[in-house]
Formats: structure tokens, C-alpha cells, sequence
């Protein structure tokens, strides 16, 4: 899970580097994050079907293959078109990322186990925002971006030669099913809960910092900024994923965390050069609490039998997550290029993660009904096959 994901943290640590020596304007970051998610959310319309098809082992080192190429190429490819170009094969990863490790749950976690290896393999993304903040910032300063970059390149071959290792062999024996695949009810509501999710996230990590270092932080301390998100949303994604697990309907906790993490964004409008503890302390909330609503997701997807199978709803959960990230970003960076700026840019921001909070009422009243006309067992059902 970290493998793919540390090209979106990456952006965020490098972007005062890769403003510097692309010479681009902050706001066509937002554009390098497109590439890669917009590409990944196109994938992942189909990436459950070719999960089934290839079954977890395969589907894993197909992963970590396609990763480690993007990352060969992000590092030699010249100029910002091959950069944007090479991030779009890092969409490859990305897609197959949560189909394959839910399919893989669902193939070898006891039901009882499932909360909480869901949130588990979920902090594994911000394993990658730890490393990235931590190492890649102080490798860039010394030899470079690219050279920081063409790090994961073993990382990736690493991680193809130990997939088979831990994933069984097996592959579906029913014809694999690439047509579009319509979602349920709840899983549209929580596609687009995870939609405004992922603007909000995206377009957080992308500009911070950018942000930070316009309130006088240096590019070492704005990665510690990025650092301290990825800590946060790894106690968060352990520690709250089982929490949701243990409720009858995740939702409610999917509102709270939602609109804890606008009142964060708000904090991080409060920064200036003379109050740096607000952009801090908004870091510290967005990581709290918005990180964890993937994980949380996801974890609704194995509990209950209404959302679809495991690896086909990780997938189209993913086409709203990562929809949030092919949008978020440009549109951040276009809107804080205008008069209204940073401030107008973060209160968007906001305003999204309200839509999501309504969201997410909206999806515990339709699964409340459902629960009424199934029985109470609606919301927690038997394990989900893995197709």
C-alpha cells in the first residue's frame, strides 16, 4: 500500500524542488497528481475484474513491477511533459493496490481479524508519507530530486520478489466480468463520501509544502510537516478502523471525522510567519482524522454483503477516492492563483468536507432503512466471499 502512494507524499516534500528545477509555477503540481490519480481512478473501473482474473499473487507483483518502472522513469525521463508522463504509470499501482490487498484479506483474515488488518494495511500509506517526509527531502538537497526518487526503484523489485511469498496462487475459475458493474445504493453514498475525501486530502498534502514554506519554514522542516501527517494517520488508521469495526453502522463515525477535519483545514488558514503552531496543530487534525476514513471505507466493504464483493467495491471505492485526487489538486492550485488565494483555496476545502459530513448522514439513514426491512444483522453480515 505505501509503494504506490509515495509518489502523491512525494509531491508534496518536493514540490519546492520540483518548482525550482522544472520551473513551473507551484499551481502545476496540482497537475502531477492528476496525471497519476486520473489515471488510477480510469483503471480502477476494472481493476476488481482483473484482480479475480489474476488472483492476489500475480495482481501484487504486478503492482510492485509497475511501480518500480514508474519510478525508473519519473527519475530519467527530462523535463515537466516526461515527469507528468511517468507519474501517469504510478495510476498502474495505485489501481491495483486495494483490490488485490482486500482480495488477499479476504482470502486469509478470519472475519474477526478483518477491522483490524483492514486499518492496518491502510496505515501502510501513511508509512509512505513518513518515509517520504523523513528521507526524501534531505536525499533531494544533496543529489537532487530524481535521485531521491530512483530510491523506490528497489523498493519495487523488493516488494515483487516477496508478494508470492505471502499471497496464495490460486485464481478465480469463473470467467472474469470487465463490463462496468454497477454500484449498489450504499456504495454509491460512500463513493462519494470518499470523493470529497480525497479533494480534500489531495489538495491538503500536494500544497503544504508549498504553503509552509511561504510562512517561512525551510523545505527540511516542511517535510517533518508531511512526516508528522503520515505518523498521525497511521495511530488513526490502527486505532480507528477496529473502533468502526465494533459500531453497527460506521457512518456516524465517517460524519465526526469528516468534519473534525474541516475545523483542521481552518486551523491551517490561521498560519502566519508569526503563528506556525496553527499550520502544525492543522496538520496534526487533518492526520487524525481524515486519513482514516479510507480505511474505515474499506473496512465496510468486507463487513457488509450490500456494498459487493471485496475486490470488485475496493475497486469502484476507489474510482471516487482517486477521482478526489485527479480533481483536487488542479482545482486547489488554479483557485489559490486567483485574488482569493491560499484562504479562498483551503475554504473550498471546507466546504467539501461539509458535502461529504451530509453525505454521510444520507447513507446512515439509507442503511438504517435497509437494517429495518433485513433485520438488525443487515449492517454486520457473514463474511464477503472473495468472489
Amino acid at each position: 500500500m505505501a509503494l504506490p502512494m509515495l509518489i502523491f507524499y512525494a509531491i508534496g516534500t518536493l514540490g519546492p524542488f520540483l518548482v525550482a528545477d522544472l520551473g513551473i509555477a507551484p499551481g502545476w503540481l496540482g497537475y502531477l497528481t492528476m496525471s497519476a490519480f486520473g489515471f488510477a481512478a480510469l483503471l480502477s473501473l476494472w481493476a476488481g475484474a482483473l484482480v479475480n482474473l489474476l488472483g492476489s499473487r500475480r495482481s501484487l507483483v504486478l503492482l510492485a513491477l509497475s511501480a518500480a518502472l514508474a519510478y525508473g522513469l519519473i527519475a530519467v525521463l527530462p523535463g515537466f511533459v516526461g515527469v507528468v508522463l511517468a507519474v501517469a504509470f504510478c495510476g498502474v499501482a495505485q489501481a491495483l493496490s486495494n483490490p488485490a490487498t482486500n482480495l488477499l484479506i479476504a482470502e486469509r483474515v478470519p472475519m474477526q481479524q478483518k477491522a483490524a488488518v483492514v486499518g492496518l494495511k491502510q496505515a501502510g500509506v501513511q508509512v509512505a508519507a513518513l518515509f517520504a517526509g523523513l528521507v526524501l527531502p534531505p536525499v533531494a538537497q544533496a543529489f537532487g530530486w530524481r535521485a531521491a526518487l530512483l530510491l523506490l526503484v528497489p523498493l519495487g523489485l523488493l516488494l515483487a520478489w516477496g508478494a508470492p511469498r505471502v499471497a496464495p496462487g490460486g485464481v478465480t475459475q469463473r470467467p472474469p466480468r470487465f463490463g462496468l458493474v454497477r454500484p449498489s445504493r450504499e456504495l454509491a453514498l460512500l463513493m462519494a463520501i470518499q470523493l470529497c475525501a480525497g479533494i480534500a486530502l489531495s489538495a491538503y498534502i500536494t500544497f503544504l509544502g508549498v504553503f509552509a514554506q511561504q510562512q517561512g519554514l525551510s523545505a527540511v522542516l516542511a517535510g517533518s510537516l508531511v512526516a508528522m501527517f503520515g505518523v498521525t494517520g497511521i495511530l488513526a488508521r490502527v486505532l480507528l478502523t477496529p473502533l468502526g469495526g465494533r459500531m453497527r453502522d460506521e457512518s456516524w463515525l465517517l460524519l465526526v471525522l469528516l468534519a473534525l477535519a474541516a475545523g483542521a483545514i481552518g486551523m491551517t488558514m490561521q498560519a502566519t510567519p508569526g503563528r506556525l503552531w496553527a499550520i502544525w496543530l492543522g496538520t496534526l487534525g487533518v492526520g487524525l482524522t481524515a486519513v482514516a476514513t479510507n480505511a474505515i471505507a474499506m473496512s465496510m466493504l468486507l463487513r457488509d454483503r450490500a456494498f459487493g464483493s471485496p475486490a470488485t467495491s475496493a475497486g469502484l471505492l476507489s474510482v471516487g477516492f482517486f477521482g478526489g485526487f485527479t480533481v483536487g489538486p488542479p482545482s486547489f492550485g488554479a483557485l489559490s492563483a486567483t485574488a482569493y488565494g491560499f484562504t479562498g483555496a483551503w475554504s473550498a476545502l471546507i466546504l467539501v468536507l461539509v458535502v461529504g459530513c451530509l453525505l454521510a448522514v444520507v447513507l446512515a439513514g439509507v442503511r438504517r432503512a435497509r437494517a429495518r426491512v433485513e433485520g438488525p444483522g443487515a449492517l454486520s453480515s457473514s463474511p464477503a466471499r472473495a468472489e
